[in-house]
């Protein structure tokens, strides 16, 4: 297995696209594993920590979204972004998240998304609102679902030290997703994260019933704030 590091482990051989994730919460609860193994692709298994795996709740805004070295993409190129997400491991040693949903507010991307990387990606509205030290976001499918999730949180400039699950839980340097019946690996690269102090309001969510999984029980195990990274990612590796 590789270790869980702070900088990405590996090079990218060239940048397939870029983006920024900015306004990050996350919130995490611990996960059954057998129950996780079942909703991952073909050739990964449930990264664990200290025996555990986990599910994250992940709000945040997505901008300037671009391919290769071009420039940004207006309009299209920014969005908000709720996702449910899971933690992977495949046979080289490479950790990864498998993301079960991921609520978006623009729906061409969301029909390029789920065409191009077979990721579930689903067309919400999603409000976010900045007032002060508070942060809020809210996220409704557009299917009728009633599937959606909430949350609201106080944010404050004093750094936040994260700790070893934290960093397993964010320390990660590429996804595993299948397409067209083969599941692949798409790394990626940033700056080492930076968190902020952060302090949970309340939060309601429907989200992670309708990925599949068990109602969390009771509060998260893990919140966190960070402000944001530059992002980049290289091209899709089918696993062996």
């Amino acid at each position: 297995m590789e270790d869980v590091t702070p900088l990405p482990p590996r090079p990218l051989s060239h940048v397939l696209f870029r983006q920024w994730w900015r306004e990050l919460v996350f919130l995490h609860w611990a996960a059954d594993p057998d129950e996780v193994a079942r909703l991952l692709p073909p050739g990964t298994y449930p990264d664990l920590h200290l025996g555990r795996t986990y599910v994250g709740l992940v709000f945040f805004r997505m901008d300037d979204l671009a391919l290769g070295r071009g420039p940004a993409l207006p309009y299209l190129g920014s969005f908000g972004e709720v996702n449910v997400r899971l933690y992977s491991r495949d046979a080289l040693g490479r950790r990864g998240v498998v993301f079960r949903s991921l609520d978006c507010d623009r729906l061409l991307p969301v029909l390029t998304a789920r065409a191009a990387f077979g990721l579930p990606y689903r067309w919400a509205r999603i409000h976010t609102r900045r007032t002060g030290t508070g942060i809020s976001y809210d996220s409704l499918r557009r299917d009728g679902s009633g599937a959606g999730a909430r949350v609201r949180a106080e944010t404050f400039p004093a750094p936040y030290e994260a700790n070893a699950l934290e960093e397993f839980l964010t320390c990660r340097w590429g996804l595993h997703a299948q397409l067209r019946g083969r599941t692949y690996y798409l790394p990626n690269s940033h700056p080492r994260w930076t968190f902020s102090r952060c302090e949970l309001t309340s939060y309601d969510e429907t989200a992670v019933a309708a990925a599949g999984l068990s109602t969390p029980p009771g509060d998260p195990a893990s919140v966190l704030y960070a402000p944001g990274v530059p992002v980049r990612f290289g091209p899709p590796l089918r696993l062996p």
